[in-house]
């Protein structure tokens, strides 16, 4: 039962963390990056199939909700996202393709599962890099939403499978590096303002 409740407060946090995300892109304060989120939107949908066939249930309602919320900030990124299709980016979802492929030959889908989770952590780093020069460019309240609904994704898990629980766990941890790299990026721009001795 706990898994259970857990699954779908998992499934809809993840929704309900790209609310202020889209918001704050209208208002034209959050700048997503294009390349992050064509790999993740990619790549949530690709790890949703490796889970299944290792036996995830409820856990899959927050990568289902992750994949839908994903492209959905891609597609507003080609009008008020940053950044392109730079060789880094064709080489992330060249490595899907070939983590999807291993998949097919191999019938292992932990492969696929993991090879996904290396790419999309390629993406992360896109954003990370991003947010620490522009950390005003992410919404802190999404990704912290975003680590909640993984923590519930890893309760949703219900027992200790460490292949099972590796993608809520991974969400989890991006969260926590964004945000992160947000607070360390306005602590550069705070101690960057005070050496020009400008008040902020």
């Amino acid at each position: 039962m706990i898994t259970q409740i857990a699954g779908y407060l998992s499934g809809v946090v993840a929704l309900f963390s790209f609310v202020p995300y889209i918001k704050s892109i209208f208002a034209g304060k959050t700048k997503p990056e294009r390349a992050s989120w064509i790999i993740w939107a990619a790549l949530s949908s690709a790890a949703f199939f490796p889970q299944l066939v290792e036996g995830a249930s409820y856990s899959l309602f927050m990568t289902g909700a992750a994949a839908v919320g994903d492209f959905l900030i891609f597609f507003l990124s080609i009008k008020y996202g940053i950044g392109g299709l730079l060789k880094r980016d064709i080489f992330a979802l060249v490595g899907l393709i070939v983590g999807l492929s291993i998949w097919y030959v191999t019938k292992e889908a932990v492969f696929a599962l993991y090879i996904v989770m290396f790419i999309d952590a390629m993406g992360a780093v896109l954003t990370i890099i991003k947010t620490y020069h522009q950390p005003e460019s992410e919404s802190v309240s999404s990704w912290v939403l975003t680590f909640i609904g993984g923590i519930l994704a890893c309760v949703a898990v219900g027992s200790f499978n460490i292949i099972l629980l590796s993608f809520p766990m991974y969400f989890a941890i991006v969260s926590l590096f964004i945000l992160a790299t947000v607070y360390l990026g306005f602590r550069k721009q705070k101690i960057l303002s005070l050496k020009n001795g400008v008040c902020i």
